[in-house]
């Protein structure tokens, strides 16, 4: 792992890819929610020795952030939003795409890799990707939990948001972004779904997670929160401290880089490395069932507001914003994709339909909080059209077996959505702007022009696709030498649905 963040470093390096210092604001940053906040002080129970004594706990407990309740609760169902996009969201989407034989199998493995990296996330990913430590991870100030709740005295630890002095339980967007890192590792299945081992999937996700995922996540995401920012004078040092993409002031609100082009390169590199399906190129391999595949996108179209607008961390006009800007950039996709098939193929199909709902939220998913009205809008349309391109013109330039297009749509949707975002999140086109003074909070946009922002995004989806690359190409050959990556010839005719799992999704 040092080997690699020192050959990537030297990389950026030799390429001049310095970092800036500029900050986001609360309508135009990531997740990111930043470094704990210390909890309200407890009441003491030793006789104070003097007036002065008496009074300084009560005025340190007085001055404590409280959350809101109204933040608290938006956050608990933004959290069950993005667990409905996963199980049963993607899983079903996912699985009427296969053929019959393998549904059970990829229902399997998005529902027990969804589990796996729940309880990873628990025990050491939230302390590698949101805790101090250096520009490219996190330390392990929060291994299993440690500090966060002390039962003893029924007290919690409190996360920053994005505005000064609000605060959310820091258990809350721990588990909030459990969500987050759990759906990324599960849309990597897509990529070589009906051919790879069960006990390899689950190997490989533990390693690509911990190596990959953690750190791209405290790249983009991991700052010291708002209220660090007391005065001038602390402002470089307290930027130092954050990671090396939100140093370089790359926007992405709820994950553009850190889940969806993350997860697309990982699953080319495996669509490569494990090889063809057997028959590709020769057989039918029709999807069994687009009627669950629209259920499937269906869930995730409306999980995915837990998704972008929760990503605002507080139930306020970010959140709206965010809100607004994913459901009119879905629809417009779904449009686009539709127009592109008929201009193609002389109709559009309900698979297409399906895409490009996926594709408009990819592409706004970096964008929601941090693009005007019609600018997402563009987004939507332009992400339908690329993506379309992505999964036909592109996928044949490539020529690997990218199953479920994983790449076509959330690869290519990623970095069209995270570039754009520099264009659109311009007050002059509309958009919220970002913070360009955290001391003050002062809003306004990039001071060198659109053309250094997109310089910026561009940067760190270029890094997001090395890391990720890198990391996933280890990690394959790793699992291949250990269990093996795929399933013999004999088991995938037979379907994994009974070779790997015993049992079948269908009875005649």
């Amino acid at each position: 792992m040092k080997k690699l963040i020192a050959i990537l470093a030297l990389g950026l390096s030799a390429l001049g890819f310095a970092g800036t210092a500029l900050a986001q604001s609360d309508a135009a940053s990531a997740p990111a929610a930043a470094a704990a906040t210390t909890a309200p002080a407890a009441a003491t129970t030793a006789a104070p020795a003097s007036a002065a004594a008496a009074a300084a706990p009560a005025a340190a407990a007085a001055s404590a952030p409280v959350p809101n309740k109204g933040d608290v609760a938006w956050m608990v169902v933004a959290t069950m939003f993005v667990i409905m996009m996963s199980i049963p969201g993607l899983a079903l989407f996912y699985g009427g795409l296969v053929r019959s034989k393998n549904m059970l199998s990829v229902l399997m493995q998005v529902f027990v890799t969804f589990s796996l990296i729940v309880v990873l996330w628990c025990l050491y990913g939230y302390s590698l990707a949101f805790t101090e430590g250096n520009a490219f991870i996190g330390g392990l100030d929060r291994v299993f939990m440690r500090g966060m709740f002390d039962p003893a005295k029924g007290e919690f630890a409190m996360a920053a948001t994005f505005s000064k002095g609000v605060v959310i339980p820091e258990l809350l967007f721990m588990a909030f972004q459990a969500t987050f890192a759990a759906i990324t590792c599960c849309l990597i299945v897509g990529a070589f779904a009906e051919r790879m081992k069960f006990s390899a999937v689950l190997l490989f996700m533990v390693l690509w997670f911990t190596f990959s995922y953690a750190p791209i996540a405290h790249m983009v995401w991991f700052w010291m929160g708002p209220d660090a920012y007391t005065a001038k004078e602390v402002v470089d040092a307290t930027n130092a401290k954050a990671g090396l993409i939100w140093q370089w002031g790359a926007l992405d609100f709820a994950g553009g880089t850190v889940v969806h082009i993350n997860a697309a390169v990982a699953g080319l590199v495996g669509a490569y490395m494990i090889g063809k399906r057997v028959g590709y190129g020769k057989e039918a391999f029709t999807p069994h069932s687009l009627t669950l595949t629209m259920v499937g996108a269906a869930l995730l179209w409306v999980g995915w507001f837990g998704f972008n607008a929760g990503s605002a961390l507080e139930a306020g006009n970010s959140a709206v914003l965010a809100f607004i800007n994913t459901f009119s950039a879905t629809a417009a996709a779904v449009l686009a994709w539709c127009i592109g098939e008929s201009l193609v193929k002389g109709k559009a199909s309900m698979l297409g339909a399906a895409s490009g709902a996926v594709a408009g939220l990819v592409a706004i998913t970096p964008a929601c909080g941090n693009v005007g009205l019609i600018g997402a809008i563009v987004i939507g349309f332009v992400a339908g059209f690329a993506c379309l391109w992505g999964v036909t013109g592109l996928k044949r330039i490539l020529g690997a077996d990218d199953s479920l297009d994983v790449f076509g749509v959330h690869g290519v949707g990623g970095i069209v959505g995270a570039l754009l975002t520099g264009v659109f999140n311009a007050q002059s086109l509309g958009g919220p702007g970002l913070v360009t003074d955290w001391v003050t909070a002062a809003v306004g946009s990039n001071p060198d022009g659109i053309g250094a922002q997109v310089w910026i995004q561009l940067k760190a989806v270029v890094l997001t696709i090395v890391w990720s690359g890198v990391v996933a190409a280890v990690a394959y050959k790793i699992v291949d030498l250990v269990v093996g990556l795929r399933v013999t010839e004999e088991e995938e005719r037979e379907g994994l649905d009974i070779s790997a799992h015993g049992e079948t999704a269908y009875h005649n």
